[in-house]
């Protein structure tokens, strides 16, 4: 589950608005989703290292092996022990008794590996999604930055036309037209290098799953279309259910089954062994047997158990301490989009506005000579910049959604924001 409302949190976040698929190069976000899902490496090793742990827990539930072996005494020696006329020979059989639960203590540990490494999984798949909600968004970026240049370019044509008809008719130099086309070629730069731009991060997404061809398009989308998030508080809340910090519930299991292993080993192994005699002067046969166990085992112990308990207790500060840098980059993440939200509402419903009207009211006026070239070309670039200010402070916004996304864990953390005509661009 938490998986897909890792997907849906990056889909969320660049706030996607596809429309019906009608080409087979058409790359929606949750196309990209898959791609990485199925193919990237950092995904597919865990699997491996699963492989790896599983194999551990097996090793770690066997009980010490049975030794079987032979001894041969009184043989090939000198005078009456000479050759095999007094031999004896012994069977036995022989291994461990483990004591302190040392056999469930092993099994114990591996197995909190293998749980804490499912957690680990999920959260480097967030990681991932977030990544790949990055790569679409400056795509989209890139498309709407060269939209934005074709809309300068179709502002400097209009600029130039008018140079001249002021130009044939005596009322402006040469140098106007000159400077005039300058603007033009300057807009027709732009427009290519957010044309290569667009070319170099669609191969930056498609690196993700290792293609090196790219020719697909992303969806249309509207990046100026910002949902309402939930206040800091209840994103704040949150964050006790982010793989981040649950991987820390996984490392402290972890860790206490070290601790137990460790403790288990003050019990001191037996070491058994039982057999059979063979003896030769009277043909008899008797059984024998020894026992053994090792001294000072709870001394030798004391080191290990007192490293396994300063492990587990340094987690709860390693836990606080990524649990402040994580409320941190929440608030500063949460502030960025507070602030590009008014910035982008206010920019589409007061400057843009205005200054189009003002573009407008110039090109007028300069056809009827009230204003010279250098006031209306002003007001172009201003309308310009004001675009690409709306634009830039727009993605932050995404990039700080998709950042709070990541941080929660959760898909649906904002109301979605109804439709509005806040994406269009006048």
């Amino acid at each position: 589950m938490q998986l897909r409302l890792a997907a849906c949190a990056a889909l969320v976040a660049v706030a996607i608005v596809a429309l019906p698929t009608h080409a087979a190069d058409r790359l929606s976000l949750d196309d990209a989703f898959s791609r990485v899902a199925e193919t990237h490496p950092d995904l597919r090793l865990f699997g491996a290292r699963r492989d790896v742990l599983s194999a551990e827990l097996v090793r770690a539930t066997l009980r010490p092996a049975l030794v079987l072996g032979g001894t041969v005494e009184n043989a090939f020696g000198t005078g009456d022990a000479g050759g095999l006329q007094q031999a004896e020979l012994t069977l036995t059989l022989a291994s461990v008794l483990e004591r302190g639960g040392k056999l469930d203590a092993r099994r114990t540990l591996t197995q909190s590996r293998i749980d804490a490494l499912a957690v680990e999984r999920e959260g480097r798949r967030l990681d991932l999604l977030a990544e790949v909600a990055r790569r679409y968004l400056a795509m989209v970026a890139a498309e709407r930055q060269r939209e934005i240049a074709q809309l300068d370019i179709g502002q400097r044509q209009r600029t130039v036309a008018g140079a001249r008809q002021r130009l044939q008719a005596g009322a402006s130099p040469e140098s106007v037209v000159l400077t005039a086309q300058a603007a033009l070629a300057k807009a027709e730069l732009d427009r290519a290098r957010y044309e290569q731009r667009l070319v170099a991060a669609r191969q930056h997404l498609a690196a993700l799953w290792g293609e090196r061809d790219p020719d697909f398009e992303v969806m249309a989308s509207d990046p100026l279309r910002l949902p309402a998030i939930d206040d800091f508080a209840a994103l704040a809340d949150l964050l006790e259910r982010t793989p981040e910090l649950n991987q820390f519930v996984g490392e402290r299991r972890v860790r206490e089954a070290r601790l137990q292993l460790a403790r288990s080993e003050r019990s001191a192994d037996l070491d058994w062994q039982v057999g059979a005699r063979r003896l030769q002067t009277t043909d008899d046969f008797a059984l024998v047997g020894s026992v053994s166990m090792p001294l000072g085992a709870a001394s030798r112990a004391e080191p290990d158990i007192r490293a396994a308990e300063a492990e587990l207790a340094a987690v709860e500060i390693e836990r606080e301490a990524k649990g402040l840098s994580l409320y941190s980059t929440l608030a500063e993440a949460h502030g960025r989009y507070r602030v590009a939200e008014v910035e982008v509402a206010r920019l589409q419903s007061d400057v843009l506005p205005k200054l189009g009207k003002a573009e407008a009211a110039a090109e007028r006026a300069y056809r009827g000579g009230a204003i010279s070239y250098l006031e209306w070309a002003q007001l172009q670039s201003e309308r310009t910049l004001a675009r690409k200010q709306q634009l830039e402070v727009a993605l932050d916004a995404q990039l700080a959604l998709i950042e709070i996304q990541r941080l929660t864990g959760q898909a649906f953390v904002a109301r979605p924001a109804p439709p509005t005509a806040q994406g269009t661009t006048p």
